[in-house]
C-alpha cells in the first residue's frame, strides 16, 4: 500500500546526536513488507535503566506481557522491534515468537534475556515468522552504530508516511545530558496508558524507580493526551532508557529540584513524538487542538477534550470546513462530565461562537470558515467556573482514512 506523505509532515528528519551508551541498526527482515526494512535493533550500555508503560487493553500483545514482566528488574541491555506483524492473538505460538527473538539478540549482545525488550506493530491474529527475525539480527548487530536514529525510525513504521524524531539536550545539577526518542503511529491512535510505540533514549544516570515516575509523568502529559480515532492499541508502549553515561550529581527522587530541566526536557520530547504522531494521522489534512477550561478536575477536562477529537462530526465537519459548531456543543454534552451549561463558552480560532451558554449575537461565520480552511486549527471549551484544565491534540476524519484502513491487508 503506497501512502501520500502526510502534508502536515515536518520537511526533514530532526538532526539526532549520538546519546552515550546506545546504539543502532536497522535491516529487512521480509516478516511482512519488501523491498524496506522492517526490523529495529537498539543496544545499551551495561547498567541501562528502564522505565515504561503499556497499553490497557485486554487484548495485549505477547510483546507487551513479555515487556511488562521484565520491566520490573529495571534493568535493559537490548530492544528488538519489528513492524508489519503485531504478534498479537497468538497463543502459545506468540509467546514462542517473542523468546525466540529474545534468545536470538541475547545471544549476540551476550546479556541476559530479562533485559532484552521486544516490540511488535503491524496485523493483529496473524502468527509471526520469529524465524526470520533471528536470521536477521546478525545482520543488523554488524552495523550497530550511534547514529542509526533515522533508520530505526523508518523500520518500525507501518501505515505512517513519515518517520518521527525528537532530540534535545538539557541539564542535571548542571551537567548537559541528551535525550533522543523515536516513535510510530498513524492510525489505531488514543493511547490508554497508538499502533503507538515509542522509545526514547538518555544518557542521563537515574535509578529505575525514579525513571519509572519520570515515564508515567511525561505520558499522562503526552501521549494520553493525543488521538486520531480513538481507538486504542494492543501494542501501544513507551520505553524510556537511561544509559547512565552522562556524569552529573545524583537525584534522591523523581521530584528532586536537580530534575527540574530534566524533567521538561523530556516532556518536550515526548509531547514533540506525540504531536508528530497526530502529524502523520491516517487521512489527516488539519492538525487540530483543544483545550478545555473551567472543568471540575484536570481529568474531567481531558474527558471533555477527547470526546470532543473523537467525534466524527466534530472531525468530519473540520474536514468539510463548516463551522457547525453545534457539533461540538454536542461532543462536549455526550462527554457525561459535570459542567455548567450556563458558563459553556465556544471559541474555534480566535472568535467565541458561544458565550454564557448560548450562540453569541450577530455570529459571523465567515472569517471562521477562513480559519477552518488552514492546516492549524484551535478549538477553545470553557465549561464552568472549575479550576481543571487540559488540551489535547487530534485529526480530522476525511475519506483517505477509510481508504486506507479498507485496505490496511491488501
Amino acid at each position: 500500500m503506497s501512502l501520500k506523505r502526510s502534508p502536515l509532515a515536518p520537511e526533514v528528519f530532526p538532526t539526532m546526536q549520538p546519546v552515550a551508551g546506545c546504539n543502532l541498526a536497522a535491516g529487512a527482515s521480509a516478516v511482512r513488507y519488501t523491498g524496506r526494512d522492517d526490523l529495529a535493533l537498539l543496544a545499551f550500555a551495561e547498567g541501562t535503566t528502564v522505565g515504561g508503560v503499556f497499553t490497557r487493553s485486554r487484548v495485549p500483545g505477547h510483546p507487551v506481557t513479555w515487556c511488562r514482566r521484565i520491566i520490573k528488574g529495571g534493568q535493559a541491555r537490548g530492544l528488538v522491534v519489528n513492524s508489519g506483524n503485531a504478534n498479537v492473538l497468538n497463543g502459545q505460538h506468540g509467546d514462542a515468537a517473542v523468546r525466540m527473538e529474545v534468545t536470538a539478540a541475547a545471544r549476540l549482545l551476550e546479556v541476559p534475556q530479562d533485559q532484552i525488550f521486544v516490540a511488535s506493530t503491524g496485523v493483529i491474529g496473524e502468527p509471526l515468522p520469529a524465524e526470520r527475525i533471528a536470521k536477521t539480527l546478525p545482520d543488523l548487530y554488524a552495523y550497530l552504530a550511534p547514529d542509526g536514529w533515522q533508520a530505526a525510525a523508518e523500520a518500525i513504521l507501518t501505515t505512517d508516511t513519515f518517520a518521527k524524531g525528537s532530540f534535545t539536550t538539557t541539564t542535571i545539577g548542571g551537567s548537559e545530558v541528551k535525550i533522543a526518542g523515536i516513535a510510530k503511529g498513524s492510525g489505531m491512535i488514543q493511547p490508554d496508558m497508538a499502533t503507538m510505540l515509542a522509545f526514547i533514549v538518555t544518557d542521563a544516570a537515574l535509578p529505575a524507580p525514579i525513571l519509572q515516575s519520570l515515564v508515567e509523568a511525561a505520558n499522562e502529559e503526552a501521549f494520553r493526551k493525543i488521538t486520531v480515532d480513538s481507538d486504542t492499541s494492543t501494542s501501544d508502549m513507551l520505553l524510556v532508557f537511561a544509559t547512565g553515561q552522562a556524569v552529573h550529581p545524583a537525584p534522591m527522587d523523581a521530584d528532586s529540584g536537580l530534575l527540574s530541566a530534566f524533567r521538561h526536557a523530556l516532556l518536550d520530547v515526548a509531547r514533540d513524538l506525540a504531536q508528530q504522531i497526530v502529524r502523520d494521522g491516517e487521512g489527516i489534512s488539519k492538525f487540530i487542538q483543544i483545550s478545555v477550561e473551567g472543568a471540575v478536575s484536570d481529568e474531567s477536562a481531558r474527558i471533555i477534550a477527547l470526546s470532543v477529537a473523537n467525534s466524527p462530526l466534530v472531525k468530519t465537519a473540520i474536514a468539510g470546513e463548516d463551522a457547525n459548531w453545534g457539533r461540538i456543543a454536542a461532543a462536549i454534552g455526550k462527554a457525561d462530565q459535570q459542567i455548567d451549561v450556563s458558563r459553556l463558552g465556544i471559541g474555534i480560532g480566535n472568535w467565541i461562537v458561544a458565550q454564557n451558554g448560548a450562540r453569541v449575537p450577530n455570529l459571523d461565520e465567515t472569517p471562521i470558515n477562513e480559519h477552518l480552511k488552514g492546516r492549524e486549527i484551535d478549538i477553545v471549551i470553557s465549561v464552568g467556573p472549575g479550576p481543571g484544565s487540559a488540551t489535547v491534540w487530534t485529526s480530522d476524519l476525511t475519506h483517505e482514512y477509510i481508504n486506507i484502513n479498507a485496505d490496511y491487508r491488501s
